[in-house]
């Protein structure tokens, strides 16, 4: 078992226009690295990885062309404590991936709600600057991403277990 989720990565141009964000760093306020940077269309929890690829490699996305994801108008808070950047376009995407994968996992959340995670902040601490932040960009997805996640003290390290391709 590990702990797994779905995931679109998103392509090195977006992540470099995310890079130009400011991020400073200050108390409370933990920035994800950008390697870390994803879209989450269905968290699994402790999971099956082989019943897991099972499910996705028969799951039905779609025609073509591949959904369209819009990252922005700006950089919001999500939950009160995540700071993070709105992505739409994915709903239809993550729907079919939670249809695939239904019987697997954590329940899925009772509704999708796309985003980037830039930073997590604690309890009381100032919201960083970039908070409000215009931003907007978008990108085809071209493939989906079984990712495995491991808790270390210093963060989650992320593994690509899995690709699907959108095209």
């Amino acid at each position: 078992m590990a702990r797994l989720f779905v995931a679109v990565w998103p392509p090195d141009a977006v992540v470099e226009h995310v890079r130009s964000l400011r991020r400073k760093d200050q108390r409370g306020i933990r920035f994800v690295p950008p390697e870390n940077w994803h879209m989450t269309l269905r968290f699994l929890g402790e999971s099956d990885e082989r019943e897991v690829v099972d499910a996705l490699d028969g799951f039905d996305h779609g025609d073509p062309p591949p959904p369209v994801a819009r990252l922005g108008p700006a950089v919001d808070v999500m939950g009160g404590r995540a700071l993070v950047i709105p992505v739409t376009g994915l709903d239809e995407l993550a729907r079919a991936v939670e249809r695939a994968t239904k019987h697997l996992g954590e329940p899925p959340r009772k509704r999708f709600v796309g985003h980037l995670t830039l930073a997590r902040c604690a309890r009381g601490a100032r919201m960083p600057e970039v908070l409000g932040a215009p931003f907007a960009d978008e990108f085809p997805v071209a493939e989906i991403a079984l990712v495995q996640s491991r808790l270390e003290p210093t963060g989650a390290r992320y593994e690509t277990v899995g690709t699907w391709s959108m095209l």
